[in-house]
């Protein structure tokens, strides 16, 4: 219960553990977003790849997601709007309005429609490693279980599964790092910013799968539901910084045990790690994995289609809420793309291609306006960022040009 001291003026109010513990939520729903098996995937690819020498980057991309993440959800209390109104509102032509909207709104929903099936299909392999039943049949069962979810289920609701998806990811992971028995001396020194030959693009895609531009608009508009004061920056703060590190700590874990177990091994998928956990935890040690990567997949799976929804509703000037018949149907027809997609065998790795090219252009664009919105004054008033936080978002914004066309560059290389 939230405790208050008065002293012939107005101070900040005191919150206990249990407020703290019970704002847990809009924080939750990015890290459910960015730990999916593209997460999964890569992180094993990196320890298998260069060992431990990376974790820097780990390091680097969750320090980078608190700090954006952080500004969105401040800026969704503050002036109870979410960030797509902040964009438009903050264009002052019609054209520059129509463009921003045209830009982001596109590029966010077939991203979106994109990275949808490659989630059920990495939680697909998750249920097919123990069971043996083919990829393209589990994925469009979960994919319709999704489906049910997104339809009925209130936002509350979705909040608290992907935070229970959070907890077993945390509890699959960081546990099979402990019983690996990695080498502590090596990850000290993988925390000194190095960039072996032939790891720059891992580097990228380490960094891309953390920081995601259809997050931003997740969190200013689950923030603005949940905490309807300004007093309540703090709790948003905790939520925001605990959860996003436990994401961190879940993809530190990933990375160490696969460095650790599987180095210098060619990686396929992330299923290939319960391969190397048999000696250690035997027969369950494809359960295990099996159930983590199926919350990774599942909980972004039921993230992705809030991702567009949320994002169109504030360009467009939608209610956030299924009661509006426009936000639902866009989150219904994202999982319903998704949904056919991994059912019919297409090719992953060619969506995912055409996502992360999408991520290149948009990622710097999101990032460059959620920075400067959220250093004008005439809109945030005193919650704008301060001194420290203006030049790191300023440097951020450099690096996810640079991120975004890299990534932009590596994609159509890929496709073409």
């Amino acid at each position: 219960m939230k405790e208050t001291v008065s002293n012939e003026m107005l101070v900040k109010p005191h919150y206990t553990w249990k407020d703290k513990v019970k704002a847990i939520g809009p924080g939750a729903m990015i890290t459910a977003s960015f730990i999916g098996p593209g997460t999964v995937t890569t992180c094993t690819r990196v320890g298998a790849s260069y060992g431990y020498s990376l974790i820097w980057t780990v390091v680097f991309a969750i320090i980078t997601t608190m700090v954006l993440q952080e500004m969105s959800a401040r800026l969704g209390i503050v002036t109870q709007n979410g960030l797509g109104e902040a964009i438009v509102n903050n264009c002052k032509s019609k054209a520059m309005r129509n463009f921003s909207i045209a830009l982001v709104g596109i590029s966010i929903t077939v991203g979106c429609a994109a990275y949808i099936s490659g989630d059920l299909t990495g939680s697909a392999m998750g249920i097919s490693t123990i069971t043996g039943i083919n990829v393209n049949i589990i994925g469009p069962i979960i994919g319709i279980i999704v489906f049910a979810l997104v339809y009925k289920g209130s936002f509350k609701l979705l909040e608290k599964i992907l935070t229970g998806l959070v907890v077993i990811m945390a509890t699959v992971f960081v546990t099979t790092m402990f019983v690996a028995k990695p080498d502590l001396g090596g990850i000290a020194k993988g925390l000194v910013p190095t960039i072996p030959k032939g790891g720059l693009m891992l580097v990228i895609s380490l960094i891309g799968t953390t920081i995601v531009p259809y997050n931003f608009f997740i969190h200013a508009a689950s923030a603005k539901n949940n905490f309807k004061s300004t007093d309540e920056l703090e709790l948003s703060k905790w939520d925001t910084y605990v959860s996003i590190g436990i994401g961190g700590l879940i993809t530190a874990a990933i990375l160490i045990t696969s460095g650790t177990l599987m180095l210098g091994m060619d990686v396929k998928s992330a299923a290939d790690l319960s391969v190397q956990l048999e000696p250690l935890l035997g027969s369950w040690s494809s359960i295990f994995l099996s159930i983590g990567l199926f919350a990774a997949g599942l909980s972004s799976a039921i993230a992705t289609p809030l991702g567009a929804s949320y994002t169109l509703a504030g360009l467009l000037g939608w209610e956030y809420s299924n009661s509006d018949k426009r936000f639902r149907n866009v989150n219904l027809t994202i999982v319903a793309i998704g949904t056919v997609m991994s059912g019919i065998g297409l090719n992953p790795m060619t969506i995912l291609l055409i996502a992360q090219a999408l991520n290149g252009i948009i990622l710097p664009v999101v990032v460059i306006y959620l920075v400067v919105i959220t250093c004008n004054k005439k809109i945030l008033g005193q919650y704008t960022n301060n001194a420290v936080a203006k030049i790191i978002g300023i440097i951020i914004s450099v690096i996810t040009v640079i991120l975004g066309g890299s990534a932009l560059i590596s994609a159509l290389q890929g496709l073409f």
